[in-house]
Protein backbone atom coordinates (compact mmCIF):
# COMPACT_ATOMS: atom_id res chain seq x y z
CA UNK A 1 0.00 0.00 0.00
CA UNK A 2 1.18 3.44 -1.03
CA UNK A 3 1.50 6.19 1.73
CA UNK A 4 -0.25 9.42 0.44
CA UNK A 5 0.13 12.93 1.57
CA UNK A 6 -2.49 14.38 2.62
CA UNK A 7 -3.15 17.98 3.28
CA UNK A 8 -3.87 19.85 6.53
CA UNK A 9 -7.62 21.20 5.20
CA UNK A 10 -8.64 17.38 4.25
CA UNK A 11 -7.11 15.85 7.72
CA UNK A 12 -9.24 18.51 9.57
CA UNK A 13 -12.04 17.81 7.38
CA UNK A 14 -12.23 14.65 8.18
CA UNK A 15 -11.81 14.87 11.80
CA UNK A 16 -14.69 17.84 11.64
CA UNK A 17 -16.94 15.53 9.99
CA UNK A 18 -16.05 12.68 12.30
CA UNK A 19 -17.17 14.99 15.60
CA UNK A 20 -20.13 15.91 13.44
CA UNK A 21 -21.39 12.51 12.88
CA UNK A 22 -20.34 11.33 16.13
CA UNK A 23 -22.30 13.87 18.24
CA UNK A 24 -25.43 14.02 16.03
CA UNK A 25 -25.21 9.90 16.63
CA UNK A 26 -25.25 10.38 20.36
CA UNK A 27 -28.21 12.51 20.52
CA UNK A 28 -29.61 10.35 18.55
CA UNK A 29 -28.98 7.44 20.88
CA UNK A 30 -30.19 9.83 23.77
CA UNK A 31 -33.14 10.11 21.82
CA UNK A 32 -33.96 6.65 21.51
CA UNK A 33 -32.66 5.35 24.53
CA UNK A 34 -34.79 5.10 27.98
CA UNK A 35 -34.04 7.12 30.70
CA UNK A 36 -31.18 5.75 32.81
CA UNK A 37 -27.72 5.83 33.38
CA UNK A 38 -26.49 4.80 29.58
CA UNK A 39 -28.61 7.24 28.52
CA UNK A 40 -26.78 9.80 30.75
CA UNK A 41 -23.77 8.46 29.32
CA UNK A 42 -24.21 9.26 25.72
CA UNK A 43 -25.88 12.75 26.43
CA UNK A 44 -23.30 14.03 28.62
CA UNK A 45 -21.31 16.87 27.10
CA UNK A 46 -18.19 18.59 28.24
CA UNK A 47 -19.00 22.42 26.55
CA UNK A 48 -14.91 23.94 26.45
CA UNK A 49 -14.88 27.20 25.05
CA UNK A 50 -15.76 31.35 25.67
CA UNK A 51 -18.88 31.43 27.96
CA UNK A 52 -19.06 34.83 27.43
CA UNK A 53 -18.73 36.67 23.86
CA UNK A 54 -15.04 38.87 24.13
CA UNK A 55 -15.98 42.51 22.84
CA UNK A 56 -13.87 44.38 20.74
CA UNK A 57 -14.43 48.01 20.38
CA UNK A 58 -12.14 49.38 17.64
CA UNK A 59 -14.47 52.85 17.24
CA UNK A 60 -15.40 52.36 13.35
CA UNK A 61 -16.87 48.93 14.39
CA UNK A 62 -17.02 46.50 17.44
CA UNK A 63 -16.23 43.13 17.08
CA UNK A 64 -17.82 40.44 19.19
CA UNK A 65 -16.26 37.09 19.13
CA UNK A 66 -17.17 33.74 21.08
CA UNK A 67 -16.96 29.73 20.38
CA UNK A 68 -17.97 26.55 22.82
CA UNK A 69 -18.09 23.17 21.30
CA UNK A 70 -20.20 20.51 22.96
CA UNK A 71 -18.38 16.88 23.03
CA UNK A 72 -19.89 13.92 24.47
CA UNK A 73 -18.36 10.46 24.28
CA UNK A 74 -19.85 9.15 20.98
CA UNK A 75 -18.21 12.55 19.40
CA UNK A 76 -14.64 11.42 20.54
CA UNK A 77 -15.10 8.08 19.01
CA UNK A 78 -15.96 9.55 15.87
CA UNK A 79 -13.00 11.15 15.76
CA UNK A 80 -10.86 7.95 16.96
CA UNK A 81 -12.86 6.08 14.01
CA UNK A 82 -12.03 8.89 11.33
CA UNK A 83 -8.55 8.94 13.01
CA UNK A 84 -8.05 5.34 12.14
CA UNK A 85 -9.92 5.64 8.51
CA UNK A 86 -7.68 8.14 7.27
CA UNK A 87 -5.08 5.78 7.38
CA UNK A 88 -7.36 3.94 4.67
CA UNK A 89 -8.35 6.50 2.43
Amino acid sequence: MALRKRGAGFILLALLGGVLLGSALGQLLGVLLPAGVVRDFFIRAATPGLTQPVTVDLLVMTLTLGFTFKLNIVALLGVVLMAYLLRWV
